[in-house]
């Protein structure tokens, strides 16, 4: 992605469309978009996807690259909402019983909530913007 150019066009069409909202807004968007992936896909190839966008949105801006990479990864890994977004949750899905639904009911508040929490602390614990 980074050799073709495709991380720096990607991010700057995610800049284009959320800049005006801040560094926050930007950080929001490559949680959500990460949270997505993980979400129709592994966890690990979400975050190896999304690592190069999130530094190509921080270089873009001139901001501390640090808080993307953590948003990436927490986003890679803490998507509750979907049996795909972890291994663990597959895996207990037909033993348990459990439907798509069940990780949607529980799964989606928890997901938003440790989104909110990410976004709102990266900055503040690994070296701001």
């Amino acid at each position: 992605m980074i050799k073709t150019g495709l991380a720096e066009d990607i991010s700057s069409t995610i800049v284009d469309l959320v800049s005006v909202m801040g560094p926050y807004g930007l950080l929001a968007a490559v949680y959500f978009l990460t949270t997505v992936f993980t979400a129709t896909m592994t966890n690990n190839a979400a975050a190896v996807l999304m690592f190069p966008i999130g530094i190509g949105i921080a270089a873009t801006q001139g901001i501390n690259p640090m808080p993307f990479v953590v948003a990436i990864t927490v986003a890679a890994s803490c998507e509750f909402s979907t049996p795909i977004g972890y291994q663990t949750n597959l895996m207990v899905m037909g033993p348990g019983g459990y439907k798509w639904l069940d990780y949607t009911r529980f799964g989606g508040p928890l997901t938003i909530l440790c989104g909110v929490i990410c976004v709102v602390l990266a900055p503040l614990m690994f070296g701001g913007f």
